[in-house]
């Protein structure tokens, strides 16, 4: 197995992603901790894994949890080796100026300032062992930006970009860090994604993983093709199935800021 006695720390793995991530890792032989603000959700999911699974209630904005949450999966198996960033929130899709200021802080506290958190939490451990992953998760929409969801947009482009930084500073202690950058998929997100949820919402939806962009949603005429990018940058892999297709999806990753293929998170 290919995560064999590692152990991995994972956000936001009581649903969706973090979930299927978990699941998949411990399948590869790793010992899980999940972190997630929905402790008994996420207590269940530890459950139902195997015996060498944890979970702990972690607000991922708050720095006490977030040094509660890694010296419980300390105590629980005597290190960490590999850190999944993948807690995240989104304001509903709507106009940019409609989203209050609370919800802009929520935002950004959740799907960037964690990351700052997790990384004062963790990096110095991974330093003294000259060894470690961080995985953060970013999206599709810090790459192209997608209507409505300016300020969601935002965070993911951050996270992205800091994805980046952090492979180059961390580099020289041995320390690998990747972003992967998904589609929209069937999570408990997706509502919210698309500002509701309808048989016309969801076409809509499909067509933005399909690639291809409504006339009314294109900043030219006609309907275009989204560009992927293929090197230089974080490249996510457009899936043509319908939204209500169940996950996954898959995934494009950086390594040290250069792009790879990576194995679909929920296979």
């Amino acid at each position: 197995m290919r995560l064999d006695n590692k152990v991995a720390l994972i956000t936001g793995g009581a649903s969706g992603f973090g979930k299927a991530i978990a699941e998949t890792f411990a399948r590869e032989g790793a010992r899980i901790a999940i972190a997630d603000i929905q402790e008994e959700p996420a207590r269940a999911v530890a459950a139902s894994i195997s015996n060498s699974a944890i979970a702990t209630r972690c607000d991922v904005s708050k720095r006490a949890d977030v040094d509660a949450a890694v010296n419980a999966a300390l105590g629980a198996f005597g290190g960490i080796d590999i850190l999944v960033n993948n807690a995240g929130m989104s304001h509903r899709r709507r106009p940019m100026l409609e989203v209050e200021e609370d919800e802009f802080d929520r935002l950004m506290a959740v799907n960037v300032k964690s990351i700052f958190l997790f990384a004062h939490a963790v990096v110095p451990l991974m330093r003294k062992k000259k060894a470690g992953v961080i995985i953060n998760i970013g999206s599709t929409a810090g790459i192209r930006p997608r209507p409505g969801l300016t300020w969601y947009n935002a965070s993911k482009g951050a996270v992205n970009l800091v994805s980046k930084s952090m492979a180059a500073e961390l580099a020289p202690d041995g320390i690998r860090v990747c972003a992967v950058a998904p589609v929209m998929a069937e999570t408990p997100l997706l509502p919210t994604f698309m500002g509701g949820d309808s048989p016309q919402l969801r076409d809509t939806v499909s067509g933005l993983r399909r690639g291809v962009l409504p006339h009314r949603q294109c900043a030219g005429s006609g309907r275009r093709k989204v560009r992927i990018a293929r090197g230089g940058g974080i490249a996510p892999a457009f899936v043509p199935r319908p939204i209500t297709a169940p996950l996954p999806c898959p995934y494009r990753l950086v390594r040290y800021g250069h792009v790879g293929p990576f194995a679909q998170a929920t296979r």
